[in-house]
């Protein structure tokens, strides 16, 4: 469940992101409004599965999650440049995300390799 709260933080990530932009330095009051509730869900949901996923891996993943989507939505609502080489990294930070999702699945199972 934990790794459920994890998502939807990261996806609350996104959406206070963009809402951040399109509040225009909180400029705009509903804007503003919704990207201040999202950032208070955001940090809810992060703590809850902070409870029992590392913090290394949870910081990494919520972080990623909301990098990744922030910058697609960037492309694709604000036409932001979307060239081969930003979509190559944007590849690698969502192969990285899912890395950690394995490791910390393997690790739980005391199949991880140990130092």
């Amino acid at each position: 469940m934990a790794w459920i709260y994890l998502l939807i933080a990261g996806v609350t990530e996104i959406v206070w992101a963009i809402g951040l932009k399109l509040a225009d330095g909180f400029t705009n009051l509903t804007p503003s409004i919704i990207t201040l509730i999202f950032i208070v869900i955001s940090f809810l949901l992060f703590a809850i599965a902070m409870k029992t996923i590392p913090i290394g891996t949870a910081y990494a993943v919520f972080t990623g999650i909301g990098a990744a989507g922030t910058a697609v939505l960037g492309i694709w609502i604000f036409n932001e440049n979307a060239s081969m080489e930003k979509l190559f990294f944007l590849s690698l930070l969502l192969f990285g995300i899912i890395g950690l999702k394995v490791m910390d699945r393997k690790e739980a199972s005391g199949k991880g390799v140990e130092p």
